[in-house]
């Protein structure tokens, strides 16, 4: 700053003094106080002291006393656990686990360390979890059992003189066919042996002999009668059609059912009647003459049939309109109708999750059976006539005897629905085709599973036992093609491959001579031996 410049003096402020402001608040809240003793309203907002300040205050010693309490619960868990005896196998470790729903392994746990888990989950859950869980998983199943096991009705008091009749016929079946057995045993093995290498190699020798086309629609069953010499398919048209064998001529078209029929077939007592011997060449090439003693014959009941929308018909030679009609199965699908040995009794298996029997002779139900989780799809009856096998979709197979009404044996072991079902000449072996591509055969007597056949690709839709020695079985399934196998090696003996389309049914005549097998593709072919 230089000389000449001025020099500027800075003026001194007068101090303002504002006095106490405590003093002032208190003025001012008296003021207030004073003016809401005279009723008169406050001009400003909320003030300060207006607000309301709560009292409360959170105890600490309770929240140190609840963490307190937790540290030594933790403590005594952790002793607890160091005292809890765990077994030191491994297997027996992860088994315990399993048990109690937990991982078996976490990653990077070796048994040490997974025992250590185990120690300290049973010391959360206790030392009885492992028990606890095994009991509520038994109380479960039995649950599941009551509510899925076998139910008995009362029935009608024709039930009772059904089983009786049933009863009096098998057992002199039984009889014979055990003492055709014995007979048979009396003969030396190596002439048994050279008759069962003699069957096996026919059937090893089967190959295509006639293919027709059986309706527009697919193909669903196909059965023999009990003399070879026809055969019946049913179609999902609704058409259930007869034919002669070998030669595949039309013999009768059955019209009748209104929608897809499921299955068709002979009566055990069916023969080819006098007017259709006219149409087609017998087998011995005997010039045969028509007799009117079939006339009475061909009046009689010779077929039934089923359909999806619950309707079951009875049919006989002499008219292709249904002679009767067993009512009760509507609206639910039938699925399987097969006439009892003796021709008096007809079996019906349900989408109800039941099959029923019906008596021919009064055209009523003498039996309403359910056991079957699902709809049972299949059932056959044994040669003697005392029981019946029934394989349903919730891929079990059950064995009644018709003269008590007990199930007798659970078939228990397949992973899908059971298709089909038949039983072995011999009278104590049965085979079962299912969905899970297997071919199972049991044993009544060891109530068992005696052999497991691989059988297809796909799923097996049918199976059938050859009707006089069983020395070889055929299946069919939905990969386009039919087996044979041996009996009781279960060796492939031929593949019967020709359908476009999955195979539905397949059989095997009373002779040997012949195998047909029906298709989604609408025809069914004859198989025969090169042989003859």
């Amino acid at each position: 700053m230089s000389d000449d410049e001025d020099i500027a003096y800075l003026k001194k402020q007068k101090q303002v003094h504002y006095g106490s402001l405590e003093e002032q608040e208190k003025a001012r809240l008296a003021a207030l106080a004073a003016a809401a003793k005279e009723g008169a309203e406050d001009p400003g907002g909320k003030e300060l002291g207006d607000i309301q300040i709560s009292n409360e205050y959170m105890e600490l010693e309770e929240e140190i006393s609840r963490d307190k309490k937790a540290l030594l619960e933790e403590f005594e868990r952790r002793r607890k656990a160091r005292q809890l005896n765990v077994s030191t196998d491994d297997d027996e470790v992860r088994r315990s686990l399993r048990q109690l729903g937990e991982p078996v392994c976490l990653f990077g746990e070796g048994p040490a360390e997974r025992r250590v888990r185990l120690r300290d989950l049973l010391s959360y859950l206790g030392e009885d979890a492992i028990n606890k869980k095994l009991e509520e998983e038994e109380a479960r199943l039995e649950r599941d059992r009551g509510r899925e096991g076998t139910w008995y009705h009362e029935g009608p008091p024709t039930l009772r003189q059904a089983r009786i009749w049933i009863a009096r016929y098998s057992l002199p079946n039984a009889k014979k066919r055990l003492n055709k057995a014995r007979e048979e045993l009396k003969l030396a093995g190596s002439v048994r042996a050279a008759a069962k290498q003699e069957s096996q190699r026919k059937a090893s020798a089967f190959s295509i002999y006639c293919s027709q086309i059986g309706d527009t629609r697919p193909l669903s069953f196909c059965r023999f009668s009990q003399d070879s010499k026809m055969l019946i398919t049913s179609s999902w048209s609704g058409l259930v059609k007869v034919w002669s064998v070998p030669d595949c001529a039309p013999l009768q078209v059955l019209k009748g059912h209104t929608c897809n029929v499921s299955s068709a077939t002979f009566h055990p007592k069916a023969e080819l009647p006098s007017h259709f011997r006219q149409k087609v060449n017998v087998t011995n090439g005997d010039a045969m003459e028509a007799d009117g003693s079939d006339d009475d014959k061909s009046a009689v009941c010779t077929m039934a049939s089923c359909a999806y929308d619950g309707t079951v018909h009875l049919w006989n030679f002499a008219s292709e309109s249904p002679m009767a009609s067993l009512p009760g199965h509507s609206p639910h699908r039938v699925s399987r109708a097969e006439f009892h040995p003796s021709g008096r009794f007809l079996a019906t298996t349900v989408f109800d999750h039941s099959w029923r029997l019906w008596d021919l002779e009064t055209a009523t139900e003498v039996l309403h059976q359910e056991g079957h989780a699902k709809p049972v799809y299949s059932i056959a009856f044994q040669c003697d006539g005392s029981l019946a096998v029934t394989g349903g979709m919730d891929a079990f197979g059950r064995v009644w005897d018709l003269r008590t009404g007990r199930c007798v044996m659970f078939l228990e072991g397949h992973l899908g629905p059971v298709l089909g079902t038949d039983w072995s000449p011999a009278g104590h072996c049965l085979a079962t085709a299912a969905g899970d591509h297997q071919t199972k055969i049991w044993d009544l007597r060891r109530r068992s599973c005696l052999y497991t056949v691989p059988a297809h690709a796909h799923l097996v839709s049918d199976v059938r036992y050859q009707r006089s020695h069983g020395h070889f079985l055929l299946t069919a399934s939905y990969d386009r093609s039919a087996k044979l196998w041996s009996n009781p090696a279960w060796h492939p003996l031929r593949t019967l491959s020709g359908h476009d389309n999955k195979v539905m049914s397949a059989d095997i005549s009373g002779d040997s001579k012949h195998v047909a097998t029906c298709s989604y593709d609408r025809t069914f072919k004859l198989w025969a031996p090169e042989l003859i």
